[in-house]
């Protein structure tokens, strides 16, 4: 055990608090000050603990090896005061001072990583009404790596004491954390209609980082928890034995542990890339009020969902009757970037993060943006984004539901005013020549065009003029 006389001595004589300030105040710089992906929407950093878990996670990108760096270059301490032969020389174990100098280390990076958490969660904690504890494995392994990844740099350091070891080290990890999450740990595959895509394998799950976050509803699973949990104390157990090792056969056995933790690992580690990123299916239970649903992670959304989406179905009832839309659900679907996207004829299927619509209009803006979801979801690959067509069909369609009340004014989310011009220009003739047709003939066109909205195997806009060109 490290008493409190040890650890102040240890803070003062080593590199852990500067360790741990360096972990904590670049990320920090990283999440808060940087405008990207982990600031927006409902899968910020601030808006989900699942998602607070994954996107601290994923600055171990850079994290990691510079905890490697930063545990090598404490590594080095003896060598550089010249104390090695000294130190052997007294009575007490090695181990017990590898145990202190390791220990300081691993408390000051866990204690950053602990509070980076902390000014996420206390965001969280006003920003989201679902509470859950899924979310602390995550950060439990993320924490554990930067612990791992400092005792193996402090090994490293001492089995090696030159100046250019603690360069090296960070930089060969950041080489391999790279590689793990790009080109090895990546398998080149295509979605059913043809479309190239990548996607994570076993090699990927080593590397402490994870990928960028995507759903509210994606977690890691538990096997990758356990088999990432057993590479890290293998690792560790490396970087330790080496910190201890006294001659070259000591420290050629000390990387048997790493060995075998890798081997088990994989062994461990699912080779099923659907059981890598799985569904969170306690926080994809639905809340519901009436025909309107939503996940426990968006019932705060509930309340100002519930009114608008009562009316949507109404509306689509009155407009196509026996064909039309009975309920609105959150999408819950987990589909691999690339896939043609699935929709229901009964239920009208959002994403609060793939549509802003959802998340900025009120009212009876928010009743438009649930038509235009209903009569044309989109087709758009997962993953990806586009403008063109599908906006086009929705604003026609959303102006023959609302009949005489409709309009083609712009529909929430559409975005600048440049976009609301371009749609207004390709959807108002379409719009006009729908409505000089006979009711009975108007409807059938919207059948038609709904028909191949749904099933994405036709071009809605192209059927709302009077073709039918496939996609």
């Amino acid at each position: 055990m490290v008493n409190g006389a040890v650890l102040r001595i240890e803070l003062r004589r080593s590199v852990a608090p500067w360790a741990g300030a360096v972990v904590l105040t670049t990320a920090l710089a990283f999440l808060c000050l940087l405008d990207a992906a982990w600031s927006r929407g409902p899968t910020a950093w601030t808006a989900q603990w699942t998602s607070l878990a994954l996107w601290t996670r994923s600055l171990l990108f850079y994290l990691w090896p510079l905890a490697v760096g930063l545990g090598a270059l404490q590594g080095l301490r003896d060598h550089r005061s010249k104390m090695s032969e000294l130190l052997t020389s007294t009575p007490r174990p090695a181990w017990q001072r590898a145990a202190t100098t390791a220990g300081t280390t691993a408390l000051t990076l866990a204690s950053a990583f602990a509070l980076l958490v902390l000014v996420g969660g206390v965001q969280v904690v006003a920003n989201s009404g679902y509470a859950h504890l899924g979310w602390l494995p995550i950060s439990l392994v993320g924490a554990l790596s930067l612990v791992t990844g400092a005792v193996l740099g402090m090994g490293a350091g001492r089995a090696l004491p030159s100046v250019l070891t603690p360069p090296a080290l960070a930089m060969g990890a950041f080489v391999c954390t790279v590689l793990m999450n790009a080109s090895l740990g990546r398998t080149e595959t295509a979605t059913a209609s043809g479309v190239p895509r990548t996607e994570p394998n076993r090699i990927s799950l080593l590397s402490p980082a994870v990928e960028e976050v995507r759903d509210t509803l994606v977690t890691l699973s538990a096997s990758v928890h356990v088999g990432q949990t057993l590479w890290l104390l293998g690792m560790a157990t490396t970087g330790f034995a080496l910190l201890v090792a006294a001659s070259p056969r000591a420290r050629l056995l000390a990387l048997t542990p790493v060995l075998a933790g890798a081997a088990i690992a994989l062994l461990v580690l699912p080779s099923d890339p659907r059981r890598i990123y799985v569904l969170d299916e306690a926080a994809a239970e639905p809340v519901c009020e009436g025909p309107v649903c939503v996940t426990r992670t968006q019932q705060a959304r509930l309340p100002d969902l519930a009114g608008p989406g009562k009316e949507a179905l109404r509306l689509l009832h009155g407009a196509l009757g026996g064909r039309a839309p009975v309920s609105i659900r959150e999408n819950t679907a987990v589909l691999p970037d690339g896939s043609t996207p699935r929709w229901s004829r009964e239920t009208v299927l959002l994403d609060f993060g793939d549509d802003t619509a959802f998340t900025t209009a009120k009212g009876e803006e928010l009743t438009r943006a649930l038509i235009a979801k209903a009569m044309v979801p989109g087709c758009t690959p997962t993953g990806w984004s586009s403008f063109g067509q599908d906006q086009y069909a929705q604003a026609v369609a959303v102006g023959w539901v609302l009949g005489d009340r409709g309009n083609l004014g712009p529909l929430p989310g559409t975005g600048s005013a440049a976009a609301r011009r371009e749609v207004d220009a390709e959807a108002r003739p379409v719009w006009r020549k729908l409505r000089a047709l006979p009711r009975a003939e108007q409807l059938a066109r919207i059948n038609a065009m709904r028909a191949a909205a749904l099933s994405c195997k036709g071009d809605a806009f192209d059927v709302l003029s009077g073709g039918g060109a496939s996609r």
